[in-house]
């Protein structure tokens, strides 16, 4: 894309990139009370049937969806003008979701500019291998991507790693301000989850917040998952790389049905959140619609997203998502393995 087209791009966005305090309020309002009260029903559910309490929990993990939505876009600093209420709404949806505000965000900002960037993968995202780079992997590192990118793990075990340990340590580098707020998160939840404890007792409490926060994490990778996971997404080295191409080639536009499309905030247009970020959530269909070069990205459904969970590697030649099995349909074509030198991604370390 020409600089005039991308330049008329953001333009076009532009109006949109602007906060309604209204708006947040509203949302805030018909998101947060309604999960304590899909909480408490679950809760009370529990003598009744197991089997209702986590029917309700399923419904209870939409508004934490919703929830962390509204966390997601005070990272960003688009859901109020004012920064401290950025941060104060941020921190304690933070709590809610169980993100620690300061290190998701320094990590979120990361992907947001390295999306899609070959030489630049490593923070924030879903750990991904061009083809070259898993045959030239050692046996061990080709086991642990497979077993990172199986969907048990990643969408079974994937959460309880998000929130139990990645979101509850700082890295030895961080800075003080993310530092205290991951500890002030960490405290806030003892004591939050101290005070339902002695409330409810530790077996109620594992089995409905347990639950819901599960099933909410879960979707939520799933999410995050899909909408740069799809067969023909876009992935350039530094070089090549460009910021709209990424946004727009290498995020989907997930169209869901009007109540999970509430449920989730909007990410299903991903495209336009990752061309503006301050874009507030509310607004981004109506950028989406507004402006027709958007509507020319990759379009799934919940039918459709579903091929996604055989795509394994990436192949840069061909430009798409490939399954395991066409290693050897690949090495047949005459690809060789031999003196590839995988490129650091940046999770050799993790």
């Amino acid at each position: 894309m020409s600089k005039e087209k991308t330049k008329q791009l953001h333009k076009n966005v532009a109006p949109y990139a602007k906060s309604d305090k209204k708006k947040s309020i509203m949302q805030m309002i018909n998101t947060i009370p309604p999960f304590f009260i899909l909480w408490f029903l679950a809760y009370k559910s529990l003598p009744v049937s197991i089997w209702l309490t986590l029917a309700i929990a399923v419904v209870a993990s939409g508004f934490v969806i919703r929830t962390f939505i509204i966390f997601h876009d005070c990272t960003h600093g688009s859901y109020f003008k004012n920064k401290k209420a950025n941060d104060i709404v941020g921190t304690i949806t933070g709590v809610l979701t169980l993100f620690a505000y300061e290190k998701w965000k320094r990590e979120h900002s990361i992907h947001h500019a390295t999306s899609s960037n070959l030489d630049k993968r490593g923070v924030g995202d879903i750990w991904v291998m061009t083809i070259d780079e898993y045959l030239a992997a050692s046996k061990w590192e080709r086991f642990s991507y497979r077993v990172y990118r199986n969907p048990l793990v990643m969408f079974g075990f994937g959460p309880l790693y998000l929130v139990l340990i990645s979101s509850r340590f700082n890295r030895k580098d961080a800075r003080k301000k993310e530092r205290y707020n991951t500890y002030l998160t960490n405290v806030a939840l003892i004591a939050l989850y101290t005070g339902i404890i002695l409330l409810t007792g530790w077996q109620a409490f594992l089995i409905v917040q347990g639950s819901i926060m599960f099933i909410a994490g879960a979707l939520g990778i799933w999410l995050f998952y899909i909408q740069h996971t799809f067969e023909d997404s876009y992935f350039e080295e530094e070089s090549e790389w460009d910021y709209v191409k990424a946004a727009i080639d290498g995020s989907s536009y997930y169209k869901l049905p009007r109540v999970l499309q509430w449920a989730t905030g909007n990410i299903g247009f991903h495209h336009v959140h990752h061309l503006a970020p301050r874009v507030p959530n509310y607004n981004l269909e109506v950028a989406h619609d507004s402006t027709p070069p958007l509507q020319q990205a990759t379009t799934i459904n919940i039918k459709t997203s579903l091929e996604s969970f055989s795509y394994r590697l990436y192949d840069p030649e061909r430009k798409k998502f490939v399954a395991f099995k066409e290693i050897k349909n690949i090495l047949a074509s005459g690809r060789s393995k031999i003196d590839l030198k995988p490129k650091r991604t940046g999770f050799e370390n993790k």
